[in-house]
């Protein structure tokens, strides 16, 4: 960015650069190469979420997880099921409530996973850990608003 740093930018700045750097950033993501091992497993971006969240908090319930995701139960037992049925997924009883399951990455697949997102975590890591709560928070919000305003002006 130029000298528009120091003084702020404005709203048509911003979004001149944001044209800009979101096709970049997505084009880099779309670059990190899948580990051979997972390559045939078809993983889609749905998936990548659920993965992320396992990787970051540790095994977790269906329910845990369609909270994070903002889904339905339903919607994470059929893709836990899908993806324990390729072997990337083991579910097992929660000792504490046998009516529930605990999700974990198979140990199998764990360092391929972990070599797939870990560069993702780290450069979100790096970008945001500068930043105060607070412009987490903006940053966020900005986002969500960004993806709401889009989903409302296309169809489908």
């Amino acid at each position: 960015m130029s000298k528009e740093s120091s003084a702020g930018l404005s709203t048509d700045a911003t979004i001149r650069q944001l044209l800009l750097l979101m096709p970049r950033l997505v084009a880099r993501a779309k670059r990190l190469a899948v580990p051979p091992g997972l390559q045939s497993l078809d993983l889609a971006p749905r998936h990548l979420s659920l993965l992320s969240y396992l990787l970051f908090d540790g095994p977790l319930t269906v329910s845990d997880i369609a909270e994070r995701l903002q889904v339905a139960p339903t919607t994470v037992s059929l893709l836990v099921t899908e993806m324990a049925a390729k072997g990337v997924l083991t579910r097992r009883e929660d000792e504490a409530d046998r009516r529930r399951h605990i999700v974990v990455i198979a140990s199998e697949q764990r360092a391929a996973i972990e070599q797939w997102l870990a560069p993702g975590a780290r450069a979100w890591r790096r970008a945001l850990e500068p930043l105060t709560p607070d412009e987490r928070v903006t940053f966020i919000t900005a986002l969500r608003a960004y993806e709401q305003a889009i989903s409302e002006s296309r169809p489908g």
